[in-house]
């Protein structure tokens, strides 16, 4: 998956991995974590497989830098991707794993543990109240300006995923109390 968020990016203009880690944490870094180490090991494997090229480009008084773009092959194998009828529903939740398991616990700690997920979840509002900024930054090297238009609902999912979570979480906690008479 980390190599199909790369290639999108860089789709988009010619990047340095430097560049591509700093627009990750802009902007893909709200729904998919990398590190920067992950970045460059996913590049090279780009590379081998031919779906993008990499530029020296030397410069004064800089380190040199090499710069990536995408290739024909990279353009057909992201396309692909995005059309391969996987609709990216992932049954995998660590939070409902371990929730499930909760009642090996005390109450008062499953509690605590929806109080933090609740303020874990506002944080993460709170860091999307910038991305409009970003959004509308990272729009000017697009040649066409209706795909910023799917950033923002990308966001809009993320902010709704986060009420839910919040919602979810204050439901728990009341059934907790409620039914343990807390």
């Amino acid at each position: 998956m980390l190599k199909h968020g790369i290639l999108g990016l860089i789709n988009y203009r010619e990047m340095t991995g430097y560049e591509i880690m700093q627009a990750f944490r802009d902007s893909l870094n709200f729904f998919w974590k990398a590190q920067t180490s992950q970045i460059y090991r996913e590049l090279q494997t780009l590379e081998k497989k031919k779906w993008v090229e990499k530029t020296f480009v030397p410069q004064q008084g800089k380190p040199d830098k090499n710069m990536y773009s995408i290739t024909e092959e990279g353009r057909r194998e992201l396309l692909r991707w995005l059309s391969d009828g996987d609709l990216g529903l992932n049954s995998r939740n660590p939070a409902l794993m371990k929730v499930f398991f909760m009642g090996e616990q005390s109450r008062e700690n499953n509690i605590r543990y929806f109080e933090e997920l609740k303020a874990c979840c506002r944080r993460f509002l709170e860091n999307l109240e910038s991305v409009p900024k970003q959004i509308e930054a990272y729009s000017v090297y697009l040649d066409d300006k209706e795909k910023s238009l799917y950033w923002e609902m990308t966001v809009e999912y993320g902010r709704r995923n986060m009420q839910m979570y919040m919602e979810w979480a204050q439901n728990c906690i009341d059934r907790l109390k409620r039914d343990g008479d807390i």
